[in-house]
């Protein structure tokens, strides 16, 4: 399911929204100036290497929050802002701006420790937003369960636009995830490029922690 626009409307402009979603792309459009080379030097440099963090001491913190910025593809890069863009505005319009700031580089750093820490031994560079906007999904779960989702959806041989309830549109979401998780677990090509335990630990964490960065205003009926 792809994710197109929610039924609920920001109070605030997400000055902090657009702003990682614009860093986001500006970053990866300097990726594409970069000769195969250099981009593998960046990725190796600015990702998150598993098999390094144990021996990189206080360096192997900034992998944790650069690697969030970096993505491996047009794919990669639309599909993580596109469901930013739909589902961070209402995130950061429940915290404020700094607040929601600091909430989703926390989340991009946990969901990459989450990672790590069932790919231990990987050599392989970890790259994206994903697990922070994952992180933005399991808040969106907590505070917004009652918010609809037009989606594009697949039926065998076509495509059709839908609303589905948020609630089920980002528990099947996560159950994926966790699914997809749980097979890559022992597999020798890691999840065949996908960091799904960084989706699931972002996600999770998203849900635990929206309730201790949200401003203590009345909740809306959603």
């Amino acid at each position: 399911m792809i994710p197109l626009r929610d039924s609920i409307r920001s109070r605030h402009f997400p000055v902090i929204n657009v702003l990682l979603i614009a860093v986001n792309v500006l970053v990866f459009l300097y990726e594409m100036t970069l000769p195969e080379k250099q981009v593998d030097i960046l990725f190796r440099t600015y990702g998150l290497v598993p098999a390094k963090f144990a021996t990189a001491g206080t360096a192997s913190v900034v992998p944790l929050l650069t690697s969030q910025f970096l993505h491996g593809g047009p794919l990669h890069v639309g599909g993580n802002m596109l469901y930013l863009w739909v589902f961070g505005d209402n995130i950061e319009d429940r915290m404020g701006h700094l607040r929601y700031l600091l909430f989703y580089l926390l989340l991009g750093a946990v969901s990459g420790f989450t990672h790590l820490l069932f790919n231990f031994n990987s050599t392989i560079p970890t790259v994206g937003a994903s697990g922070a906007v994952a992180g933005i999904l399991g808040a969106y779960f907590i505070t917004y369960p009652r918010s609809r989702i037009l989606a594009l959806i697949p039926l065998v041989v076509f495509w059709s636009v839908t609303e589905v309830p948020a609630v089920v549109f980002l528990f099947l979401w996560f159950v994926l995830q966790l699914a997809s998780g749980v097979a890559s677990v022992g597999s020798s090509q890691v999840g065949a490029g996908v960091a799904w335990w960084a989706h699931i630990g972002g996600f999770v964490a998203g849900a635990a922690l929206v309730r201790v960065f949200r401003t203590r205003r009345t909740w809306r009926p959603y």
